[in-house]
C-alpha cells in the first residue's frame, strides 16, 4: 500500500472531483489518496461522489487553516 497526496485547495467544483477521480484511476487498488480540499461544496461533493463510486473514505479532518484533509482508499 502506498500513500499519495493531492492539493486541490482553490479548485472549483466540479473540477476538484474530476481531478480526484483521474488521480485515483492511476493508482493501484488499496492505495490511499490524501486530498486537501476547501470547506463547503468541495469537501461535500468530492466525499459523496467518491463514496458513490465505491471507494472507502478513511477519514475527513478539518484543518486549523479551514480546509479539509480527506483520505480515500481506492477499491
Amino acid at each position: 500500500m502506498n500513500k499519495h497526496d493531492l492539493d486541490l485547495r482553490g479548485v472549483a467544483c466540479p473540477m476538484n472531483f474530476v481531478k480526484t477521480r483521474l488521480f485515483l484511476d492511476k493508482v493501484p487498488a488499496g492505495d490511499v489518496l490524501n486530498v486537501l480540499l476547501d470547506a463547503g461544496e468541495p469537501i461535500e461533493s468530492v466525499t459523496s461522489s467518491v463514496g458513490a463510486e465505491g471507494h472507502a473514505i478513511e477519514s475527513q479532518i478539518k484543518c486549523p487553516e479551514g480546509h479539509y484533509l480527506l483520505s480515500i482508499r481506492k477499491v
